[in-house]
């Protein structure tokens, strides 16, 4: 059996350690079946002891070790590196913010010390990194030069790419994309990421494959809508992103019917301080993420297609609290990882997603409309295979 080293910021409840780490100790509902992973947690790590802590409780009921330090839980007792593969999950916790609004969460130390680590014992192992690789676009750009260099596989980001999508939309393999728009709620610098994500792991499938980002323009307020007014982004593509909506705002004053959110302009009046995040690609394309709290509580996408009449439009289903079982199809795809040795798809994309967010939130801080991105020059091919979890 598989044996696996967790390194956590804190472990209580429905933080990520707990709702990814809880499926890797007792198994979790996947394709209609209950799955129990062919590997077990035998360490962890924990940063943080919060007055809710889980951690202890399930090192007692599950008979893993807590480790005072990242490398003590990767050698798990021995002098050499001792366990199959790293969930490296540095999401929730007490850590300060900067000057952009980003939580400054230490996935890079925490990385750094598990490389460290593989270099002294001469050996790499699969390394999953949950959500943002960091809030530095040069320290996530590190982390995926590093596991290159070292020959071991890394996956990383949420659950937005592999959760519940309805409708089962995904776009056909170099297809060629005229627009794109994706919508989402929350936070900055947390819930604007899932969103961006979600975006960025539907446009990476155009024609050409991901050429990297040129620069990105950030709105706030009432200059979001005069952007969509002034064709910055789509009020067609807006409209067919909330028609997937579960949660719509205002639904009881218009009878439920999605659309006219946009058609009776009543998202003004709804949405608190709205966000806009342009990305200009390299290959030409733009694509938006409108941040809309009090529209929706929903991720949604929109796209218009070259030789689609209609746009095309899906919403990434996030099942409810407590069950969250979305987290169901990372789990999935983070034991294919470690079972294989193979990552299913890209780091690049996080790593796109984690360098156009950090932009995207300097320009908002700096109040610079666009932003230009020279280093963000990733280029990748995604996965040819859909990764969603299908109801």
């Amino acid at each position: 059996m598989l044996r696996i080293a967790a390194l956590v910021t804190e472990y209580r409840y429905l933080s990520h350690a707990q709702v990814i780490c809880d499926r890797f100790l007792g198994g979790y509902s996947i394709d209609g079946k209950w799955h129990t992973p062919d590997f077990r947690i035998v360490s962890m790590y924990v940063d943080q002891f919060p007055e809710t802590d889980q951690s202890r409780d399930r090192a007692e009921e599950f008979g893993f070790t807590i480790h005072p330090t990242i490398p003590a839980a990767l050698r798990n007792g021995s002098s050499v590196l001792a366990v199959d593969g790293v969930l490296l999950i540095g999401e929730h916790g007490n850590y300060p913010r900067n000057e952009k609004g980003q939580i400054l969460y230490p996935r890079h130390d925490f990385y750094r010390q598990v490389v460290e680590v593989f270099k002294r014992d001469g050996k790499g192992i699969p390394v999953f990194v949950d959500k943002h690789l960091s809030y530095s676009f040069e320290k996530a750009a590190w982390m995926v030069k590093e596991a290159r260099r070292l020959d071991f596989p890394l996956l990383a980001g949420s659950s937005i790419p592999v959760a519940f999508r309805l409708p089962e939309l995904e776009l056909p393999l170099g297809c060629e994309i005229e627009s794109a728009l994706a919508v989402g709620y929350g936070g900055i610098d947390s819930y604007d990421y899932h969103a961006l994500e979600g975006l960025q792991c539907m446009v990476e499938r155009r024609r050409g494959g991901e050429t990297g980002v040129e620069a990105v323009e950030y709105f706030e307020g009432d200059a979001v809508w005069r952007a969509g007014e002034e064709g910055v982004w789509s009020y067609e593509l807006l409209e067919s992103a909330l028609s997937r909506s579960d949660t719509p705002g205002g639904e009881a004053n218009i009878d439920g019917r999605t659309q006219d959110l946009v058609g009776l302009g009543l998202l003004p009046s709804l949405v608190q301080q709205p966000g806009a995040y342009v990305i200009h690609y390299r290959d030409g394309l733009r694509a938006t993420m409108l941040l809309l709290n009090g529209a929706t509580k929903d991720f949604l996408f929109a796209a218009r297609l070259r030789g689609v009449a209609e746009p095309v439009s899906t919403q990434f289903f996030l099942t409810p609290i407590p069950s969250v079982n979305h987290f169901s199809g990372l789990c999935a795809k983070i034991e294919e990882m470690i079972v294989t040795g193979t990552a299913p798809y890209p780091a690049d994309r996080t790593l796109v997603v984690s360098g156009a967010l950090e932009a995207c939130l300097t320009a908002r801080a700096e109040s610079v409309r666009r932003l230009e991105t020279p280093d963000l020059d990733v280029v990748y091919e995604p996965s040819p295979a859909s990764h969603f979890m299908r109801a």
